[in-house]
């Protein structure tokens, strides 16, 4: 009865806590952890029953590991594969550094008004829908309009078909990409540095540091815990695409596929061409495990060398 008297007590005690959780709890409950229990299509050759989804699941034929036979039986296997993983590599790297970068220089401008302005325009760019994106991508590379073409003419160059030429698109999808993410990453990072206490800086100033000495031994530092935990969680879904940025921005042209086609996309349409649910649930499925795989011994190679800034 003590047990259960001091589990109230901390109950109410934290409510205020506990209710600013509860939102997040409750989607991860319904959104996450409650659809587990679908797993189990991975392994069935699913159909749609009118009994209902549990009576569709039950009743669907068991067929093993046939649905993963989609992912790595096709000669894209290779190509989809390869394509997720170094664009999330890049994106990882590139992303953090930027991200790091940005926010450092904003918490330097004297003008905090000024840099409040700046922060905002680089944070609108997240909020536009990759539908948006892909419209204004193809503004500016469509053959017959697009703004690089007429710059092109303009110089005597003959106008490029850029959506039948795969050589340009790795560049692009990494430039809209860090265009659209770095200023929201970068808030992040810019809420850490404004926590940093100042009397650090002060004592390197005393110290004779300059400006780039200040950055290098008091900032990076500092920032180091939250940067690894950010990267350890990135590397976890780096087997997931942003489906909009590889489908929506290239507009789904059948020429790029060598270098926009990734899982999700792939995935994709594979199901909206044979509507195999059982297939697409496989794919999810060994792509979270995947990522789990990685974020765990991502985080066994920090804590053995940094055991206070490892995840857990």
């Amino acid at each position: 009865m003590g047990a259960i008297g001091r589990f109230f007590k901390d109950l109410n005690r934290n409510k205020a806590m506990l209710l600013m959780v509860l939102p997040a709890s409750l989607w991860f409950l319904f959104f996450s952890y409650l659809p587990m229990a679908g797993l189990v299509i991975a392994f069935k050759q699913y159909r749609v029953s009118r009994d209902g989804f549990w009576a569709s699941i039950v009743n669907s034929d068991w067929v093993g590991f046939t649905n993963f036979k989609f992912l790595f039986s096709t000669n894209d296997a290779y190509i989809i594969t390869r394509n997720t993983v170094l664009y999330n590599v890049f994106f990882i790297v590139v992303g953090l550094i930027l991200s790091v970068g940005l926010a450092i220089v904003l918490s330097e401008i004297a003008n905090k008004r000024l840099a409040k302005v700046y922060q905002t325009g680089m944070f609108l760019p997240y909020f536009l829908s990759w539908i948006i994106v892909g419209y204004f991508v193809f503004s500016f590379l469509s053959l017959d309009r697009g703004v690089l073409n007429q710059v092109l003419a303009n110089f005597g160059v003959d106008p490029i078909n850029w959506y039948s030429d795969p050589t340009w698109w790795p560049v692009i999808l990494v430039v809209v990409f860090l265009w659209k993410a770095v200023g929201y990453n970068s808030v992040v990072y810019l809420a850490a540095i404004m926590g940093i206490d100042r009397s650090l800086y002060e004592a390197a100033m005393i110290d004779g540091a300059n400006k780039w000495q200040q950055i290098r031994n008091v900032t990076i530092p500092m920032l180091k815990p939250l940067i690894i935990i950010l990267t350890l969680l990135a590397i976890g879904k780096i087997f997931y695409a942003d489906f909009g940025l590889f489908y929506q921005v290239p507009r789904d042209s059948g020429p790029l596929y060598s270098v926009t086609n990734v899982i999700d996309t792939y995935v994709y349409r594979g199901l909206k061409a044979t509507g195999e649910i059982g297939m697409s649930t496989a794919a999810g499925l060994y792509q979270s495990l995947i990522g789990f795989i990685l974020v765990v011994t991502s985080n066994a190679i920090v804590r053995r060398f940094d055991k206070d800034n490892a995840l857990f």
